[in-house]
């Protein structure tokens, strides 16, 4: 049975890395798909783990040859949704989680309707949300800025995800990510595909 696919956004800063690391590490069957970006490689990020680092050319030719499911310039920088990596993965049996912008959560759920689901992650406030940005000590004050720009208008599309999850509290978010990824993995239209030869067997009781 193919995987199904999760897709997670939130603006820059909300904390949905971090959610999304913790999500892997305790639901099983839950892959990550790398996105590919442009941007320069941080000094706590691993190349092929966290992204895969390609120049500017590299990335054009992907998007020429079609290889990306989706693809988005961010701050000046692209970013893209591997199109081979994701449908392996599904085809294997496993649920795959995109941690990818509004933009792109727009162009898979085009492409993906019946096997996406999508959770969009908001910060408790703006002046926490400005904190966060601020205490990763990874920006200039004019890119800080510009961030919570985006921020703002990123948070005007909620509305158009399945679900919608509040990282105030670390760990009650966490639990609240699990809870949509086994009660999708529970729904009707799923499990009678999962279960075919159990409500078989059970025809005479049902």
């Amino acid at each position: 049975m193919a995987g199904i696919l999760y897709v997670i956004s939130a603006p820059s800063g909300t904390g949905k890395t971090s959610l999304v690391d913790a999500l892997l590490q305790s639901v099983p069957n839950l892959q990550f798909s790398v996105s590919y970006t442009t941007r320069a490689k941080r000094a706590q990020e691993v190349h092929g783990k966290h992204y895969y680092f390609v120049s500017q050319t590299q990335f054009d030719e992907m998007v020429e040859r079609g290889d990306f499911f989706e693809y988005a310039t961010v701050f000046g920088n692209g970013y893209g949704t591997s199109k081979a990596v994701v449908q392996e993965l599904m085809s294997d049996g496993h649920d795959v989680v995109l941690e990818i912008d509004w933009q792109g959560a727009q162009r898979v759920r085009e492409l993906m309707k019946e096997e996406c689901v999508s959770i969009f992650i908001l910060p408790p406030s703006k002046e926490i949300l400005k904190k966060r940005i601020v205490d990763r000590g990874q920006d200039h004050l004019e890119i800080i800025q510009r961030r919570l720009s985006e921020a703002e208008l990123e948070m005007q599309h909620y509305k158009e995800f399945d679900y919608l999850v509040v990282n105030d509290f670390f760990e009650e978010a966490v639990h609240q990510l699990q809870s949509i990824i086994y009660a999708e993995r529970c729904r009707l239209s799923r499990q009678e595909q999962q279960l075919a030869s159990l409500i078989k067997s059970l025809q005479g009781c049902l």
